[in-house]
């Protein structure tokens, strides 16, 4: 079981409306920075071990700030999440910049911070050297295909679009060795939000029989090993959070299998996890505003999914509480639902909670757990919907906004002006 908590009070959170008024996103930096130690901690039975932390995740570079100052680094795959690590102070061999039919721009800007580029296919080599050159240190994303099952989120690994095959590898490893690449690394993704242990220890030691096999095969010693992310958490109450000393234990017990002992003895492990070191560690906070009765009841929020879109594109559960109403008896069945004009937006279907008071101003205050992750970072604009600000709760207690909330400014910002008056339609 996990229980479900939010850091402030009834009273504290009434006062930071005032100032910051819903729907907004709050982040415990406190949590996150302790969670961040546990998960350094683990993996220090290793030889050597970096996290690189997934920006796709939550994209804030206050929030990398504090986890570099942990001593993570950041693993992008695009130019903006480049450009956010960099304001961060994320540089170097610190990012793990994986390709995903990547645009040239994005290689040279990757080139240019030192990142360790981690190649998704292989003929991205030939076009990484004609329109960046060939790095002293390349990684490769292996494929696993039936080798592998997925899970609901990412599927098949034989059905999705990502990495080498086995032997595509073998042929690639070649071809960047010839091409001057020096240092190697390898890679793979196959599951998100995977709550399974024994999935991931067997991921590390699939990883760790292939380098072997690289090894044996060409005698090409790889530096680092990238077990990638993939790691769930307990969404649902009834679950339990994956323990992160049980998980490095269970690696490193696979790492003595294989490698300890080895031609390839010390390697390093590397890991991009995003979902468990913020997920739990962030809420969305809304109001209740509209109560509606027809076939069934609804509880229409001031947020909606352009703030967090989880439930209507996977059908996920968040976990809601009623702020102040948490020990109240679930008396009454809602669908909790936002002021999109798309009939999935909806947050909870058939949920039993506490009676639920509305109102623009006088509406009971929804926490939806577990947003810290894959939360503000996929809103969107879709009818126009202005995505909420991000507040960062601190360890003293005080509250900084890390990101206002989009205007109607905002979304005119990028139409061009220019003519429009002389725009003439026939």
């Amino acid at each position: 079981m996990t229980e479900k908590t939010f850091p402030l009070g009834k009273d504290e959170l009434e006062k930071l409306v005032e100032k910051y008024p819903t729907p907004f996103y709050l982040y415990d930096e406190t949590a996150i920075r302790e969670n961040a130690r546990r998960i350094k901690k683990a993996f220090a039975r290793f030889p050597a071990y970096k996290e690189h932390f997934a920006v796709k995740a939550l994209p804030n570079p206050y929030i990398l700030k504090l986890l570099a100052a942990e001593g993570f680094g950041a693993d992008c795959s695009s130019l903006p999440e480049l450009l956010l690590a960099d304001m961060a102070g994320i540089r170097g061999e610190d990012i793990m910049f994986t390709a995903n039919e990547t645009p040239s721009a994005e290689y040279r800007k990757a080139g240019e911070l030192g990142a360790v580029i981690n190649l998704d296919d292989i003929s991205h080599i030939e076009f990484l050297e004609s329109h960046a050159g060939i790095p002293e240190l390349v990684s490769c994303r292996y494929n696993p295909g039936p080798l592998k099952e997925g899970n609901a989120i990412i599927g098949k690994p034989e059905e999705a679009k990502y990495g080498f095959t086995r032997d595509q590898l073998f042929e690639g490893y070649a071809l960047l060795k010839a091409k001057g690449a020096k240092r190697f690394g390898l890679h793979t993704m196959v599951a998100s939000n995977e709550l399974s242990l024994a999935y991931h220890v067997e991921t590390a030691r699939l990883l760790f029989e292939l380098a072997l096999e690289i090894f044996d095969k060409t005698g090409l010693r790889l530096e680092f090993v990238n077990l990638g992310g993939g790691l769930g958490i307990p969404y649902r109450p009834e679950q339990d959070a994956v323990d992160w000393e049980d998980l490095a234990a269970g690696i490193r017990q696979a790492y003595d299998d294989l490698i300890a002992g080895s031609p390839l003895d010390p390697l390093s492990i590397h890991t991009e996890y995003g979902r468990p070191v913020t997920g739990p560690y962030g809420w969305l906070v809304a109001r209740a505003i509209h109560h509606k009765d027809i076939y069934r009841g609804y509880i229409g929020l001031d947020a909606c999914m352009a703030d967090l879109m989880r439930p209507a594109l996977y059908g996920a559960y968040h976990h809601i509480s009623v702020v102040g109403k948490e020990s109240a008896p679930p008396s009454e069945t809602y669908d909790i639902v936002g002021s999109l004009c798309e009939n999935n937006d909806k947050f909870a279907v058939q949920r039993k909670l506490p009676k639920i008071r509305t109102g623009e101003k006088s509406g009971d205050l929804v926490v939806i757990h577990d947003a810290g992750a894959h939360g503000r970072a996929m809103g969107f604009n879709y009818n126009g919907k202005l995505r909420c600000g991000e507040l960062l709760l601190r360890g003293d207690g005080s509250v900084l906004r890390i990101r206002r909330a989009e205007t109607a400014d905002d979304y005119f910002a990028t139409l061009d002006p220019r003519g429009l008056d002389q725009f003439s339609v026939s």
